[in-house]
């Protein structure tokens, strides 16, 4: 007899920082980390894409293997927006380049959208909080990229002379030619997950 196939989930996750991406702590760790685990129990889920630990923001899980792929692979260009605080304030030079796109190590980033905030976004603040230096102020980017390599934006930042403080996936895009359609944290506090509206559902679906 046959099994009858599982339903497609779609969550929505704003992951707070030091949590894993991931359901498993596999370190020897006599202190296990918090994982996905402690905040969403639902099975056979898994996300799509990651952040970092020291990252936080928007995460969208599933068992969706066809969606997963198309929204995790770079070759399909699909947008990633994230607030991102960094020390002091970037200059023209800087913002050039990281929209330009610039060479890490071994690879050229693609060009990306950046914008510098007039004005800090209203947020709740860290658990734990950033360092703070008096002599240092710092500043806010909104960086729009469409590929996800590892810890890309902190080494784009850093590159450029001006290192990542704080990171924060605000939209996950969903493109098809030049229409994009984003998901979006809004409505979500740190820790918080739900499932995908019907109108957030037929985004994707008209998307890819």
């Amino acid at each position: 007899m046959s099994q009858k196939k599982q339903p497609y989930r779609y969550i929505l996750f704003n992951k707070p920082y030091g949590v894993l991406c991931q359901f498993t702590d596999n370190s020897s760790s006599d202190n296990p980390r918090l994982t996905l685990k402690d905040y969403i129990k639902v099975k056979d889920v898994y996300p799509v894409g990651r952040l970092d630990l020291d990252s936080e923001g928007l995460l969208l899980l599933t068992n969706d293997g066809l969606l997963k792929h198309r929204l995790s692979h770079r070759k399909f260009a699909h947008p990633r927006t994230y607030l991102v605080q960094v020390e002091r304030i970037p200059d023209d030079t800087a913002l050039t380049r990281l929209r330009q796109g610039l060479l890490i190590k071994d690879y050229q980033t693609r060009p990306a959208k950046v914008k510098l905030l007039e004005h800090p976004p209203s947020l709740p603040s860290r658990d734990p909080p950033i360092r703070y230096r008096k002599t240092v102020p710092t500043s806010w980017l909104e960086m729009t990229l469409t590929e996800g390599r590892n810890r890309q934006v902190r080494r784009m930042t850093a590159a450029v002379g001006y290192p990542t403080l704080r990171l924060i996936r605000i939209a996950i895009g969903v493109q098809k030619g030049q229409q994009i359609r984003n998901l979006r944290l809004e409505g979500l506090n740190s820790g918080e997950w739900r499932e995908l509206s019907h109108s957030e559902l037929q985004k994707i679906n008209s998307s890819i």
